[in-house]
């Protein structure tokens, strides 16, 4: 009796536990757990050759993704606040493209001396003062070069028309170093400080330029030529030309030929007391 009882109870542990079985292997297979994808560190590198004392464009800058661990303790790392405090920055090092932007590297505008540090061996900085139109409608960058260009009015009332309005360079080849106080334009941002059109810009010359510019403010109305960024190096400056109003417009003319070289003028002497000019 006591045989057949433990034979029972076996056989009801044996169909409850295959049964148990049976219904977790029809159960559906839980989904694996997707592994969380490695941290990345986002930085910001040079898109290009950098050399030493270049100011930064947003161009100049390139954004990679990188394990921390390949990714040096003092890198910039690429936020809005970090790309606009780095756009007119002086490169102190020549970088190559790809390198690591450290703020050792960087010079950034508002830091102490950071306008000295701009500036090449005995060479000065002058401010022009420019509006939408001298200023190049403000597309005009810290690093570009310009041509100082003056355009007077002559009051002297016995000079022809078409020597009255007269136009000249008085600055070739010149590099931007500053816009405005800020010593950047274009910076990521919002607000006045931001969007307002540029009041000066501040070039890098020489001490004559400096005299030059500071002469040409007092006689006319200066404005700014940006140069191509492609072009040669400039070479020895040429002697300087005068365009006049009639070279521009014939119409100041009134018809009559180009005369070579300056008016001629006659003068009749009428005894001791009456003189008679004739300008042609």
């Amino acid at each position: 009796m006591l045989l057949r009882i433990l034979l029972i109870g076996l056989l009801l542990v044996g169909f409850v536990g295959f049964g148990g079985y049976a219904w977790l292997s029809l159960q559906p297979a839980a989904p694996p757990v997707a592994e969380a994808p490695p941290a990345k560190s986002v930085v910001l590198v040079a898109a290009r050759p950098l050399r030493a004392g270049t100011l930064v464009k947003p161009e100049d800058l390139e954004v990679r993704e990188l394990p921390p661990e390949a990714v040096p303790a003092a890198a910039l790392r690429d936020t809005r606040e970090g790309r606009s405090g780095l756009l007119g920055a002086m490169v102190r090092r020549s970088l190559p493209p790809g390198e690591f932007l450290l703020a050792e590297d960087l010079l950034k505008p508002g830091d102490r001396g950071f306008l000295a540090a701009v500036l090449g061996p005995d060479m000065r900085a002058v401010s022009v003062g420019v509006d939408a139109v001298s200023g190049a409608a403000g597309l005009i960058w810290p690093g570009d070069r310009v041509d100082v260009v003056l355009t007077q009015q002559l009051t002297d009332d016995s000079l022809p028309l078409y020597r009255r309005v007269a136009g000249e360079t008085v600055l070739a080849d010149a590099r931007v170093i500053a816009i405005d106080q800020a010593l950047v334009q274009g910076a990521v941002g919002e607000g006045p400080e931001i969007s307002r059109q540029a009041r000066t810009v501040t070039l890098e010359v020489t001490q004559r330029g400096a005299e030059r510019v500071a002469v040409a403010t007092r006689l006319g109305r200066l404005s700014l030529v940006i140069r191509s960024a492609t072009g040669a190096e400039a070479g020895p400056a040429p002697e300087p030309a005068i365009t006049w109003g009639g070279d521009v417009s014939p119409a100041l003319r009134n018809g009559r030929p180009t005369p070579e070289g300056n008016p001629h003028t006659l003068q009749i002497f009428q005894g001791t007391a009456k003189r008679e000019e004739f300008r042609f």
